[in-house]
């Protein structure tokens, strides 16, 4: 995954010395932290359930583990909804937590009409 090489213009890293410390880990360990990493935690999923950037990396990173398991019919659903929060095509589901009004907290239709009428 990494150069051996030290070419600071080719590496994203660039000459970072942190990188010598990186290249002990496998591409699997490494790409398993950085799913960790960024992976929404139930803490901030109400902040941030609707930032596409943040959910097609997360999507992206989950994706990049499962190619490496060599597991690329679990990669592909990630790379699309990945792919799905760039181009706006998917949007955020309801907070689990809240889900759909139970019909008990929801307005009947007999005060919907009459307050229509009033």
């Amino acid at each position: 995954m990494f150069s051996t090489t030290s070419d600071s213009a080719t590496s994203p890293l660039g000459g970072d010395p942190r990188l010598a410390e990186l290249r002990q880990f496998e591409a699997l360990e490494l790409a398993q932290a950085l799913a960790e990493r960024l992976a929404l935690s139930e803490r901030d999923w109400h902040r941030l359930k609707s930032n596409r950037s943040v959910r097609a990396r997360e999507q992206l990173a989950a994706a990049l583990v499962f190619l490496l398991k060599d597991a690329p019919e679990e990669a592909l659903p990630r790379l699309q909804q990945a792919v799905g929060w760039l181009d706006r095509s998917i949007s955020a589901p309801p907070c689990p937590q809240h889900g759909t009004k139970s019909p008990a907290n929801a307005p009947s239709e007999a005060s919907d009409t009459a307050s229509e009428t009033v």
